[in-house]
């Protein structure tokens, strides 16, 4: 092999070309680099298949081809072939829906618009909803809008909108009328509460898919203001631990390397920072290390630090750490990255991310134009996570039509992500473990077993 990134490139290539995980999947690896590839796919989370199995991709670098379940990697096409791919790949999502009657529910889906959201969509309206779509102007694939619209679908989307048009069309999308919201970053939730209370009076409740937007959730709750009932979806295990740290981490950073080689620049060529270790800095560092950068980590959150620290990577403070660096924010909140940790940085991006979580780049290269970079320059979270993600905002949708809970922001259930992850496996062909105890509730005897047997 001459090409020494051949691996990391091949890999890249089919996650772009597919928007498919790595982490999981079953892989076999043949060619002249096999190993480097093999070593660089175990790091990144996949899973060494030597004999055919469901979803495992097969890389062969002498031939520079990719096969997936051992045909040719497909060629997704349109908007309306990446929907159709995108759904064949979220059986989780298509199973949790199964369980829902909407009949005559209108349900808003304000989200990135982008294939697994057209998912989404259709699985809602199969089940008897009336659905209508927002997405932020920055957050709009205009082909997948436009194929929305065709399929019968409102649809509020136009990148050309900014301000006061902005803020008018999210507005309309509200005022026509919804009985439930499935929200992103709380941005329509908190529009609706402050510009027109008198909106959220008429739902049945929201489910909010991020920190986020959580946050000031929280913040509004403890002040009296949250006048409706939200369920926390984003603090599910089955999606944070997936969506932020492999899908988040995964689609980041694959798109930093690709818009760096873009420009003649090799992720390894200057070492990496990332600001805040959070799921999604614990995802964007394993990804950037297994790509071969040297990463550090600044966090605020001692405990956090500590963990960074043994995990293997080197911390302190973001001033000293971004000289040189590619700097990566992944906290999620407004002005993480200020003019003097740009100042010293070569490249700047952010990862998932909020509006102004770049101050200003200053000479350093702003990737994405500082928006999430996995939207702006990429095509956002692999299917198979966000099916696991939408298939937690479906089963929040039913716990709300349930349990009609007071205004608030909600916990979901343990059983939610049970029901999720064991789904989720099933359509792997994964088994779970059984427990074998001879007193499975743990109940009958609470005494010491050191002690047994023996006199007072």
């Amino acid at each position: 092999m001459t090409d020494h990134r051949a691996p990391e490139r091949i890999v890249r290539r089919f996650a772009r070309s597919s928007n498919l995980m790595i982490a999981g999947r079953p892989f076999a690896a043949t060619g002249a680099g096999a190993d480097a590839l093999a070593e660089l796919l175990v790091g990144l989370g996949g899973i060494p298949s030597p004999s055919p199995s469901a979803g495992r991709v097969e890389f062969d670098l002498d031939a520079d081809r990719m096969l997936l379940d051992g045909k040719p990697l497909p060629e997704r096409g349109d908007a309306a072939g990446r929907i159709a791919f995108a759904r064949e790949h979220m059986p989780v999502a298509a199973a949790l829906a199964q369980r829902l009657d909407l009949t005559g529910l209108r349900v808003g889906v304000a989200m990135v618009l982008e294939p697994k959201t057209a998912v989404l969509s259709l699985l809602l309206r199969e089940r008897g909803a009336e659905v209508s779509v927002y997405a932020h102007p920055d957050e709009t694939d205009v082909a997948v809008a436009d194929d929305l619209r065709e399929r019968g679908f409102a649809v509020t989307a136009d990148p050309a909108l900014a301000g006061a048009e902005e803020r008018a069309a999210a507005l309309g999308f509200l005022r026509a009328g919804l009985d439930v919201l499935l929200d992103d970053g709380a941005h329509l939730i908190r529009l609706a509460h402050e510009a027109d209370p008198a909106l959220v009076g008429g739902w049945i409740g929201a489910c909010e898919e991020t920190m986020s937007g959580l946050t000031p959730l929280r913040r509004m709750q403890d002040a009296g203001l949250l006048r409706c009932a939200v369920m926390a979806v984003n603090d599910a295990r089955t999606k944070t631990m997936f969506d932020n740290r492999y899908g988040t981490g995964q689609s980041c950073v694959f798109a930093i390397a690709d818009l760096l080689e873009e420009r003649g620049i090799a992720l390894t060529d200057q070492p990496a920072l990332v600001i805040g270790y959070g799921p999604v800095g614990q995802g964007v560092a394993a990804h950037l290390r297994a790509l071969g950068a040297e990463v550090r980590v600044a966090e605020t959150d001692p405990v956090r630090a500590l963990e960074a620290r043994h995990d293997g990577f080197r911390t302190g403070r973001a001033l000293e750490l971004a000289e040189g660096a590619l700097v990566v924010s992944a906290t999620g909140a407004p002005a993480t990255v200020t003019p003097e940790i740009a100042a010293g940085a070569r490249v700047v991006a952010v990862a998932g991310g909020v509006p102004g979580e770049v101050v200003e780049a200053g000479s350093a290269l702003l990737l994405g134009g500082g928006g999430a970079v996995n939207i702006t320059a990429a095509e956002g979270n692999p299917i198979e996570i966000m099916d696991l993600s939408f298939s937690v905002q479906l089963a929040a949708l039913g716990e709300v039509l349930e349990r009609r809970p007071a205004p608030g922001v909600h916990a979901l259930g343990p059983e939610v992500d049970d029901l999720v992850a064991r789904t989720a496996l099933a359509v792997r062909g994964a088994a779970v473990d059984i427990r074998r105890d001879l007193d499975p509730e743990g109940l009958d005897d609470w005494r010491s077993p050191r002690f047994a047997g023996g006199d007072a």
